[in-house]
């Protein structure tokens, strides 16, 4: 197992969770908790192969599934410190994307697409799930709030094709580029970065 799927496989436990947590928040059942968990973890990925003319992931490999099976079991087994952690669900969202930014990023030069495609499908890697997830449980989409989500991956997926610049190995590429959409999103909640918003005519 290379770096790079191990990367996949810890982005689809943590957005799994992500997705179960709130699910859980709404009061689903197990099958329906799985359901927003799986749409979370796959959803950005899926529309990215979509994108780039290949079959989607998890339908060549069974794995996704019991990673999110997985991950339903640990919200089950650790539900009471789980989901009663408030920042437990930032956290895991945060981690998951940049993790997926990452394996968009990595995907797209793998099909030979350039540096602002690579860009936009790791972005929507990271985020699009998220943006099905919020969907689901009738919640207004991380992305479309005033919150530094979507551009956290935009910044990674900047970080990545520097790092290819200056010759950084891969290895060392992919952890920088994932840890600065975490970092990015972690530091923009903690001191209230955010872009402006639109307002219409009173």
């Amino acid at each position: 197992m290379d770096f790079l799927t191990i990367i996949d496989y810890l982005g689809t436990f943590a957005f799994a969770i992500s997705g179960i947590r709130l699910a859980s928040a709404k009061r689903f059942d197990w099958f329906g908790a799985y359901v927003v968990g799986f749409v979370t973890a796959v959803g950005g990925g899926t529309i990215r192969d979509l994108l780039l003319d290949v079959t989607p992931f998890w339908m060549l490999q069974a794995s996704y599934l019991v990673v999110t099976a997985a991950a339903l079991g640990f919200v089950i087994l650790f539900g009471k410190y789980v989901i009663h952690l408030n920042n437990t669900f930032f956290i895991f969202d945060a981690i998951g994307l940049g993790l997926f930014a990452v394996v968009g990023i990595e995907k797209s030069i793998a099909h030979g697409y350039p540096m602002w495609v690579g860009i936009i499908m790791g972005t929507l890697t990271g985020a699009a799930g998220g943006v099905l997830r919020d969907t689901l449980i009738n919640e207004v989409p991380l992305i479309f709030r005033k919150e530094i989500y979507a551009l956290a991956c935009v910044f990674g997926g900047l970080v990545y094709y520097s790092c290819l610049f200056f010759d950084v190995p891969p290895t060392i590429t992919q952890v920088c580029a994932a840890v600065s959409v975490i970092l990015a999103r972690l530091l923009a909640v903690k001191y209230h970065v955010s872009l402006p918003t639109l307002r219409g005519e009173n």
